[in-house]
């Protein structure tokens, strides 16, 4: 049997030999007496809790997918795509263990209220058009238009007579609540990205010859904050993407979770995930999802995950993660199979 005994000299601690006397806190002008604080205390074996995915202890994030139907019809509301319970997170609902998606319906003419203790928001108009009162200041919106805010950002969201709106809403206050941390510190400025602008470049990018050769065909949305992450926000990273048809992206993981919205999309367009690759780079045993335009998934973190235009006809897609996070601990580690 191994003796366990830590220091040096006469700092050597040895835990068979009892504790000396306590100093007497009076010389120091404090009066009570010490408290244990040691009833919270947990000791493993490293083998035992090194990996508590794999033990069972942390839930795996799930493959879920979540329809337009949610949203289609029915009262101005704010819908979360909650994981909450199959992820083991309480006080709130929760998409991701970092992030929460929603689906935000407002009816012609009506207004709905969005607010969160979030270091990042981001909002992409489903459809519809309107426009946005935040912290006292105006911003009009309509289809394809991005618009990420900041810490403290209180806004009301009001939509045109004549047509409902609809947003997808992400942000970080799951990731706030386990930190255990209020956001306050605005670390970029709101920003709108035009769909006229972000189509333009998508449209140039995927002109260039070889574009379809590429690993994707798609825009990184950027803020000019974020000069070392090139994310959207600090937190967030957000991708408008387009699926050419008759195309396969070739599987790639990453360890973000991704919140994938689907733009539009003909039957014969769908992922598939898996935990590994063949000699061939093909993912064994995969789950398939099938996209629904205006529908969204989630990918969780360290899968393979490959995407498929069968369709004859172009899909776009916009995958929201917290990659900007990611990035800078240096620990995304994006990868992407051999096959080409």
């Amino acid at each position: 049997m191994t003796q366990v005994t830590i220091g040096v000299g006469e700092d050597t601690f040895d835990p068979t030999v009892p504790a000396a006397p306590m100093t007497n806190v009076a010389e120091y002008g404090f009066e009570g007496r010490f408290e244990e604080w040691a009833e919270d205390a947990r000791y493993f074996e490293y083998s035992k809790a090194a990996n508590p995915i794999g033990s069972g202890h942390t839930s795996k994030v799930p493959i879920t997918a979540f329809s337009r139907d949610l949203y289609i019809d029915g009262p101005t509301r704010i819908v979360p795509l909650d994981l909450s319970n199959d992820l083991g997170i309480n006080g709130g609902p929760a998409t991701s263990p970092a992030l929460v998606a929603h689906f935000v319906r407002i009816r012609s003419g009506e207004q709905i209220a969005t607010h969160a203790n979030a270091t990042s928001q981001l909002y992409y108009v489903i459809s519809g058009r309107g426009f946005s009162a935040v912290n006292g200041r105006l911003a009009q919106w309509e289809m394809g238009d991005f618009l990420t805010l900041p810490a403290g950002s209180q806004a009301t969201f009001y939509a045109d007579s004549g047509s409902d709106a609809t947003l997808y809403w992400v942000h970080d206050e799951p990731l706030l609540r386990h930190l255990g941390a209020e956001a306050t510190e605005p670390r970029f400025r709101a920003t709108k990205f035009r769909r006229a602008d972000a189509v333009t470049r998508l449209n140039e990018i995927a002109s260039r010859p070889g574009a379809n050769e590429k690993s994707r065909v798609s825009v990184l949305l950027a803020n000019a904050e974020q000069e070392q992450t090139l994310t959207i926000t600090h937190v967030l990273w957000a991708m408008f993407g387009l699926l050419p048809p008759d195309q396969e992206q070739r599987p790639h993981r990453h360890q973000s979770v991704a919140l994938d919205l689907i733009l539009d999309a003909k039957p014969g367009c769908y992922t598939l995930l898996g935990t590994r690759l063949d000699e061939r780079g093909d993912i064994v045993n995969p789950t398939r999802i099938d996209w629904e335009a205006g529908g969204a998934f989630v990918t969780p973190p360290g899968l393979w995950h490959a995407h498929f235009n069968e369709s004859g006809a172009p899909a776009h897609l916009i995958p929201i993660q917290d990659a900007g996070l990611q990035t800078y601990l240096r620990s995304l580690d994006i990868r992407f199979s051999d096959r080409r």
